[in-house]
């Protein structure tokens, strides 16, 4: 009998920022799971590599343990599958802000109401920020959605890249002293 905890948030950017994974790992671990997994990925995709590595992995007797509903799944039916799948298993599915799912009549009425909500919210979520970009289009014709483009020297671009090139340095040296990201270095050597 294991007690597995999964934590997740939604992007790599979060993962690495440490936005919501060290207080879900936290949590799970004082809650005491004996392993935990954590992941950046989607919630509106099930199919998630260290999720779908762990669901494997449970057996009868086990507990899959998440902080928060909306850890497990952002859609209402795929996160309702998934726990009924655990629960007809044998795992325990506890929640650490609902407590343990029953698997009866009225547990199984709640989980599909939370999941349902945890649904709409993202919905709302999304439908707030199509608004705003639609508001911000209409007030800035100039009003563009991402990261601004980067500009780096030419100069110091093109003598990184011949040291590159000649084995003097790495290309992460590289965009380290440009001050840039891995992706936008390769971006810019492609282009060169």
């Amino acid at each position: 009998m294991t007690v597995y905890g999964y934590a997740r948030v939604s992007s790599k950017g979060q993962e690495r920022d440490g936005n919501g994974l060290e207080v879900q790992e936290r949590q799970l671990k004082e809650a005491g799971c004996s392993e935990i997994v954590s992941e950046a990925f989607t919630g509106t995709k099930m199919e998630r590599p260290k999720l779908s590595a762990l669901i494997e992995r449970l057996q009868p007797g086990d507990t899959f343990m998440v902080a928060k509903l909306d850890r497990i799944a952002r859609t209402s039916l795929g996160g309702c599958e998934l726990v009924r799948d655990l629960m007809e298993r044998g795992v325990t599915v506890r929640v650490l802000n609902m407590g343990t799912i029953e698997d009866t009549p009225m547990g199984r009425m709640m989980l599909t109401v939370m999941f349902a909500m945890a649904e709409f919210d993202r919905d709302m979520i999304v439908q707030r920020l199509a608004e705003g970009m639609e508001v911000a289009r209409a007030n800035n014709p100039d009003f563009k959605v991402g990261r601004k483009p980067v500009s780096v020297d030419e100069h110091q671009f093109r003598d990184l890249t011949k040291k590159v090139e000649s084995g003097q340095i790495t290309n992460q040296q590289a965009w380290e002293e440009l001050g840039i990201g891995k992706t936008t270095w390769y971006k810019l050597r492609k282009a060169a």
